[in-house]
């Protein structure tokens, strides 16, 4: 695709949906707390968005799959041996869907979980996004050679604020391609908090056309993370056919709740044990390891 039909595309997206954001109503709802549409307006924003399934909770239960949704992350910089082990063992007695771990952590976390179930997701330019697409796709390689069944990516967050739309696509394509090649997933972190509402949905706009199998809110390490707002606009523009997965903040099953309801199929957090423990009704005795 080039840069002038890239372009356009983006000014036809933006154009059906910047009118609509201004007529969200900016206060918390009662019924869920969130900047966002009341619940019957949200359902139906969802729908509309391309959704075919919509899980309800009752009673403040949550769906017997909920650890399925979620990757347990540990990302921060100090993170020990000890504790990635540990994360390993979490992650295969609660059925998470993956592990979210740094590139270094990869080959170990791919052999503890052997046979348990459980995916090694790896992160890529992370957190800045502002390495080369050809380091990116290096990273990519080797995260996959070592084990890992999921990239998430950060883009270029400078490229995309300076404009430079074709240099965007570029770098995710350099992970897109090798994942796809490799049958890996790959999860496009757009890093919303740094965004404009237009940025937003051009980065969304972008990775569907690299061919990412995700678009993702955040990386924790900004100056915001996942907002229902947020995941309920990038499932706009990315529509039924891609996932989207909430990252940063989300540390309860409330939280959760949220961004499932404004549209995410995925969600990554370190406090994934807290959320099924309060999902199942049992008494929460692990903290979270850290995003």
């Amino acid at each position: 695709m080039t840069r002038e039909e890239l372009q356009r595309l983006i000014d036809t997206i933006v154009g059906e949906l910047m009118p609509t954001l201004g007529t969200r109503p900016q206060g918390r709802c009662a019924c869920h707390s969130v900047l966002d549409d009341c619940c019957p307006d949200r359902l139906r924003g969802v729908l509309d968005a391309g959704a075919t399934r919509v899980g309800m909770y009752a009673g403040g239960g949550a769906p017997s799959g909920v650890a399925s949704m979620i990757d347990h992350t540990l990302l921060k910089p100090d993170a020990t041996r000890q504790e990635i082990e540990s994360l390993c063992r979490e992650a295969a007695q609660f059925k998470f869907a993956t592990v979210c771990v740094n590139p270094t952590w990869v080959a170990a976390a791919a052999r503890l979980l052997a046979g348990s179930g459980v995916g090694v997701c790896s992160v890529v330019g992370f957190p800045l996004g502002a390495t080369t697409p050809d380091v990116k796709g290096y990273e990519t390689r080797r995260a996959i050679f070592d084990g890992a069944r999921e990239i998430d990516m950060v883009i270029n967050v400078g490229a995309l604020k300076s404009g430079d739309l074709r240099m965007v696509e570029q770098d995710i394509e350099a992970v897109t391609t090798p994942c796809r090649e490799s049958g890996a997933l790959s999860k496009v972190i757009i890093e919303a908090a740094l965004l404009t509402d237009e940025e937003k949905i051009t980065a969304c706009t972008l990775a569907k056309a690299a061919g990412a199998d995700y678009v993702k809110t955040s990386t924790g390490f900004a100056s915001g993370g996942a907002t229902a707002a947020d995941v309920a606009l990038m499932r706009r523009v990315v529509g039924a056919e891609m996932g989207v997965k909430a990252a940063g903040g989300v540390r309860d099953l409330e939280g959760m709740k949220a961004m499932i309801a404004a549209g995410a199929t995925r969600v990554g957090a370190s406090a994934g044990v807290k959320i099924v423990q309060q999902s199942r009704g049992e008494k929460t005795s692990t903290a979270p390891t850290g995003y």
